[in-house]
This record gives C-alpha cells, structure tokens and sequence, in this order.
C-alpha cells in the first residue's frame, strides 16, 4: 500500500482508535506507535518511550504520514503539580520525539499532523473565539497548551506540512464527557456547572476524525484550525438537548461553581471556563460537517453506538 501508510502516535485513545476504523475503511495502512510493541495487532503497534525519548525507527521507516494524538488524560487525576508536569511532558516531549526521530533518519512525512486543544484561548466568555485570537488568561489548561503548540511550531520549523486541530469536547458513547453526562441521565436525572450559561464547544467524534483525514488528504491544509461543531451550546441547555436525545425527561440540578472548585480544584476550569468557538475556518477550508447539531449528533452516537 505504497504511499498510504499513517503512523498515529495516541493510536488506542478514543479519537485514535476511532480514527484507525475510519482510515482502514478509505485504504490506509495504520500503525500505531504504543508503550508495548505488537506487530500482529489489527493495526501493528511499534513501541516508544516519551519520557526516555526512545523509539522504534521501523515505525518511522514505514511512515508517509504522522497524525499525533499522544498525551495524558486531562481530567484522569487531580492536578498535582506532578500531574501537571506529566500533562505538559506527554504532549510536548511525544512532539519532538516523532520530529527529532524523522530528521535522524533524514526523512520528512507527507505531513504532520498534530492534535491541540480549545483550552488554548482560556476562559473566553461570551467571544465567539477563531484561531486567530490569542489566549486571554494565564490558566493551566492554557500553558499546557501554549507549551504544547510551540512543540508543534518546532515541526512546522522543519519546512513539512504542518497542521493543528485544536479539539473542542469529543461526542462518544465509549468514552469521555458524554458517557459521563448520560449515565445519570438514564435514572432522569442530570446535572449543569455553576450558572449553566458558560458555553461548551462541542464535536462529534466522526466529524473529528474526518477533520484529521481531510488534513491528510488536501495539501493545502496546514496551519490551525478549530475542531469544534459550529454550534455550541450553553452548558445547561447542553445536558437538556442530550436527555432530549436519550428520550428521557430528565430533573437537571445545579453544581454550584464554589462546590466544584472544592471537588476538583483547579481542574474544575475544564467544565466551569466557556469557551464558544468558531468553526469558520475549517468550513472555508471545504470540510463539511455531517453531525453539526447537538441533539442530531447524539441521537447518531447512541444509535451506532460510537
């Protein structure tokens, strides 16, 4: 499969195990880059170590694309500054690992292309945010960020054709905030954040995955771009459209803001911040979303059971 093979680095999370059915069904050979080696496995699986900045150079032999999706859970773990660090290092070190493995053997992929986050631009409030604004805070989730798209500036140095997605909330019903949000939702109950009017930028996971393709598959797409529905919604209205698409008539009770902090300290940011953001750009670019509204995109998940 001459010219069609993706190395995907994050190949076993949930957008990348998604992402690896959908290339396989367009004719790409997947490999995957993981903590254990498996070459038998449905998609071959070739080892590399980030924090020791090892990894298997056949990997990077059999590469003509890279789409890296490495990095650990944000909200697997309370915020410890050992987490952070750990948060910061998986994104910006798995970065250079994959660059610095391709200029040692003197190869460059046909692209390069990165996740990223919407956490970028901070608490943005009521500002419909394109990918030209710049961060408005100085919060952890934003440095992470920040920390993580100079990695990926140092790719884009390299003269390859480089591309960022910056990932709004993923729809999935195998993982993720939707399984969280629906699972009390099935006893009719569910729950908003503080006022409930923060915005919540949304995608739904096969829209995601198509937004990587579609990068793989038009030269002319590098630089940024927003992954994100073009149709946020405030968060309490959010969890009501999602009881609308489970059919279920659901009693939505309030977190108040100061309980959360409480909770979870300072990564209650990644449900209390709003963030409404654009998809303008991603739309001039040709991509069209097939699931751009939210009670439609859930309706498909549960349905496909995606």
């Amino acid at each position: 499969m001459s010219g069609k093979t993706v190395l995907i680095g994050g190949g076993t999370g949930l957008v990348g195990s998604r992402l690896s059915e959908l290339l396989e069904k367009r004719n790409y050979n997947v490999l995957h880059l993981s903590r254990k080696a498996n070459i038998d496995a449905r998609f071959p699986a070739y080892k590399w170590d980030i924090k020791n900045k090892t990894i298997d150079e056949t990997a990077i032999a059999k590469a003509d694309y890279v789409i890296n999706l490495a990095g650990a859970g944000i909200v697997d773990g309370r915020w410890t500054e050992s987490r952070k660090k750990l948060l910061i290092d998986s994104r910006v070190d798995s970065t250079l690992l994959l660059k610095n493995a391709f200029e040692k053997m003197g190869k460059a992929p046909k692209a390069y292309i990165s996740a990223s986050a919407v956490g970028y631009y901070g608490n943005t409030g009521e500002a419909l945010v394109k990918e030209s604004d710049q961060p408005v805070d100085e919060d952890f989730l934003s440095h992470c960020v920040v920390e993580w798209e100079k990695a990926i500036d140092k790719a884009k140095a390299t003269g390859w054709r480089t591309a960022r997605i910056r990932i709004a909330i993923v729809l999935s019903t195998k993982g993720g905030a939707l399984e969280k949000i629906m699972l009390p939702l099935k006893a009719n109950v569910g729950g908003y954040f503080g006022d409930g009017q923060q915005w919540y930028s949304w995608i739904h996971i096969d829209d995601l995955c198509n937004q990587f393709i579609y990068a793989l598959e038009n030269d002319n797409f590098k630089g940024t771009f927003n992954g994100a529905s073009p149709n946020p919604e405030r968060n309490k209205p959010f969890t009501k459209k999602i009881a609308d698409a489970m059919d279920k008539t659901a009693l939505l009770a309030p977190g108040p803001a100061f309980v959360m902090r409480l909770a979870m300290g300072e990564m209650a940011d990644t449900i209390l911040n709003s963030n409404r953001i654009s998809a303008e750009k991603i739309q001039a670019a040709g991509f069209k979303f097939q699931f751009p509204e939210l009670e439609g995109a859930v309706r498909d998940l549960i349905k496909r059971k995606i």
